[in-house]
């Protein structure tokens, strides 16, 4: 496997452990990073103090560590908080907290733009650019968890994808996103209370019911 430049967040666990070996490293490194990527949520090779200053710069100059960065935040008198999120090459996707006494939901993107044109949706105005990458879709959540708790001091509670783009036409990414989000390693949200939204994409449907 070739890791120049690319994105360590896209290598699984056993990829990890099968690149530190490369190394000579102890395959409890791999441990010890994806802890720092899914569990920390850390963002540069720097963050990663117990790793070795050597070994912090080997990881960087073979693989790269983007994040989503909030570009622009409103914030509605009702109480919702609108975000522009920046990808790292530059596309802007949209992501809101939606608060209620009981709840505080993400409303979260798949795709940047879209392809289905839906008139009751501005987004179906756009032309889609590509899909959401699932380290992409995670990132919104992780940043919409934030400013819950900086706004409301609580935690996210449901995640609907009901933002840009049409869900099960990034089937793979944002099924992957799920798992992530829902792994004790990740977020650690259950399941039961992510929803997938789909403007009727029939075959992915029965696709999603079975898996």
């Amino acid at each position: 496997m070739s890791a120049s430049n690319k994105n360590i967040r896209l290598l699984s666990f056993s990829d990890l452990e099968a690149y530190f070996e490369t190394l000579g490293e102890k395959k409890f490194r791999a441990r010890q990073v994806y802890e720092w990527i899914w569990t920390r949520q850390a963002h540069s090779f720097e963050a990663m103090t117990n790793l070795s200053k050597d070994l912090r710069l080997k990881l960087q100059e073979n693989f790269t560590l983007p994040a989503l960065t909030v570009d622009t935040t409103q914030y509605s008198a009702d109480g919702t908080v609108k975000s522009r999120f920046r990808t790292w090459d530059k596309h802007l996707v949209e992501g809101v907290l939606i608060p209620t006494d009981e709840r505080k939901t993400a409303c979260v993107s798949s795709q940047i733009g879209c392809s289905l044109s839906c008139k009751f949706c501005a987004t179906g105005y756009m032309d889609r650019k590509r899909n959401l990458d699932f380290d992409e879709i995670f990132d919104e959540v992780v940043l919409i968890n934030q400013q819950s708790e900086k706004v409301y001091n609580k935690k996210l509670t449901n995640i609907v994808f009901m933002g840009m783009g049409e869900p099960l036409l990034n089937y793979k990414n944002v099924l992957k996103a799920i798992e992530r989000i829902s792994s004790p390693d990740g977020l650690g949200m259950s399941p039961r209370r992510i929803t997938v939204s789909t403007a009727g994409v029939a075959k992915m449907i029965k696709q999603l019911g079975d898996d």
